[in-house]
């Protein structure tokens, strides 16, 4: 599987609206795509996946659906579903209303490549800078 460029660089303005009139004050998932412009883009994984080969799913979109899905709780089946379900999750992640998402497996396959190395800890480095120059974090 070979890297793709992001999906979703733009929120479509269909998504906008019916995120945005569902729930005005918008929810984690919209905030974190709003305040971070997304938390995370191709050019964060483009080591992790050769760049011939079958096309890919973006990597940021696994990576940005893990924060819900840790922070709700949620099987990789239910964040899956939440990715095609959930209004907030498709702005989040820039899909249009009617993306049909992604396979639950992809997020263990994400998880499998996450533990190599140090890209955990560099991912999570990445985030928490992000997060602080956001304005979101703030650290003594």
């Amino acid at each position: 599987m070979s890297l793709q460029s992001r999906p979703g660089a733009e929120i479509s303005a269909l998504t906008v609206r019916v995120a945005r009139a569902g729930t005005p004050r918008g929810t984690t998932a919209m905030w974190i795509r709003d305040g971070l412009d997304g938390l995370f883009s191709e050019e964060d994984f483009t080591a992790w996946y050769p760049r011939d080969g079958r096309p890919g799913l973006s990597s940021a979109q696994p990576a940005t659906v893990c924060v819900p899905q840790y922070a709700l709780n949620l099987s990789d089946r239910q964040a899956a579903e939440a990715v095609r379900c959930r209004i907030d999750i498709k702005y989040a992640l820039g899909l249009e209303l009617e993306g049909p998402g992604f396979h639950h497996s992809m997020l263990s396959d994400f998880r499998d490549r996450l533990t190599e190395g140090d890209r955990a800890d560099r991912l999570l480095g990445l985030a928490l800078t992000r997060i602080r120059r956001a304005g979101l974090l703030k650290c003594d």
